[in-house]
C-alpha cells in the first residue's frame, strides 16, 4: 500500500535515514538507494559469493536504482550516520526512490520500475 501524504516526507537532494531500532540506515539519491545493515541473522546459503573482483565488505549492503535489479554492494564506507532516524510508519521519497520504515525492517522501492527490496535483521527479499 503506498504511503499517504501525511505518511511521506520528500526531499529534492540526496539524503539519508536510519531504522528506529538504528540496525539499518539508507542513502537515498533521485536515481537509487542503497541500505546497509549492521547486525543480520540472514540464512547464509541465501547470500550469493562474494564476486572475485569485491576487496571490500560483502554481504550486509543492498541497492537498487534506475530499472536495474536489486544486488549486494561491494563496499568500504557505510551510510550509516547520514541521516535522522525515520519512524515506523513513515517514508521518505528522493526523485524515484522511496523507502518505507516499518517494525519488521526497511523496505526500498524505485517508482518506475518497480524493482525494489525489503531487509530486516532475520531477512531480506528482492523484487
Amino acid at each position: 500500500m503506498p504511503p499517504t501524504s501525511a505518511d511521506l516526507q520528500v526531499a529534492t537532494e540526496a539524503t539519508g535515514f536510519a531504522s528506529p531500532s538504528g540496525n539499518i540506515a539508507c542513502y537515498l539519491q533521485p536515481s537509487g538507494v542503497r541500505c546497509d545493515i549492521a547486525e543480520a541473522a540472514w540464512d547464509p546459503t541465501t547470500v550469493p559469493d562474494r564476486p572475485a573482483d569485491c576487496e571490500g565488505v560483502w554481504g550486509d549492503a543492498i541497492a537498487v536504482g534506475g530499472t536495474a535489479r536489486p544486488d549486494f554492494v561491494c563496499h568500504g564506507d557505510t551510510v550509516f550516520g547520514t541521516g535522522p532516524i525515520l519512524d515506523y510508519g513513515r517514508s521518505l521519497r528522493v526523485g524515484d526512490a522511496t523507502c518505507t520504515s516499518r517494525q519488521t525492517g526497511v523496505e526500498c522501492r524505485m517508482g518506475a520500475s518497480g524493482h525494489g527490496f525489503s531487509l530486516s535483521r532475520t531477512a531480506y527479499q528482492w523484487f
